[in-house]
């Protein structure tokens, strides 16, 4: 049954365009949560008014972390040799810092929602209040135009949506498992170019 104690699905659904308006109409009849990126198509979806209730926004962990990995990659920066920027050292701090939470995550995958509720209470939420307290001091010094900042207000601005894993153990720290089942299909859209 919908909205029981089996694990959640994964659904996909082809569309033309990158519109906000086919996951609002795709998940028309839908409240719950919603984990994915920051994809601007979906805010609409997380309006207190709509109905049949507002989706509950619950991002990514990976997507807020890329950013910042991208910054401190240490062995593509070996492969492009003199020519590679430098590795930030608060980019590499950001990804540490978010690889804690992931091992966290590593040691309760499989258990109850509750019991990861529990952990993270217990363990990620300290953690994640760190990192944010950490995020907004060393922004404060920054350029708005320099990679870090741009990949700290990625996160800080969405906060809340980053965070909501603390709040409700069924939600998972990324919609990896998501991605990873799309791979297939994005791989092969070169070779698909007459499909529709």
């Amino acid at each position: 049954p919908f909205g029981g104690p089996d694990p959640p699905a994964a659904l996909f659904r082809y569309s033309r365009t990158r519109s906000g308006d086919h996951p609002v109409e795709h998940l028309c009849d839908y409240a719950g949560i919603l984990q994915a990126d920051a994809y601007a198509g979906y805010r609409r979806l997380y309006e207190p008014g709509r109905a049949p209730g507002p989706v509950t926004e619950a991002l990514c962990w990976s997507h807020g972390r890329r950013k910042f990995y991208e910054l401190a990659d240490i062995a593509a920066s070996k492969r492009r040799g003199k020519r590679a920027p430098p590795i930030s050292p608060l980019a590499l701090e950001a990804v540490t810092r978010i690889d804690a939470l992931f091992d966290i995550e590593r040691a309760i995958n499989g258990e109850t929602a509750a019991r990861r509720l529990a952990v993270r209470r217990e363990r990620s939420a300290p953690l994640v209040a760190g990192l944010k307290e950490w995020m907004r001091t060393e922004r404060a010094g920054l350029s708005r135009h320099a990679d870090v900042a741009k990949a700290m207000d990625y996160m800080l601005k969405r906060w809340d949506g980053f965070a909501r894993f603390l709040d409700d153990g069924r939600i998972c720290l990324t919609n990896n498992a998501a991605e990873r089942a799309l791979r297939g299909i994005a791989l092969g859209r070169k070779s698909w170019l007459f499909c529709g």
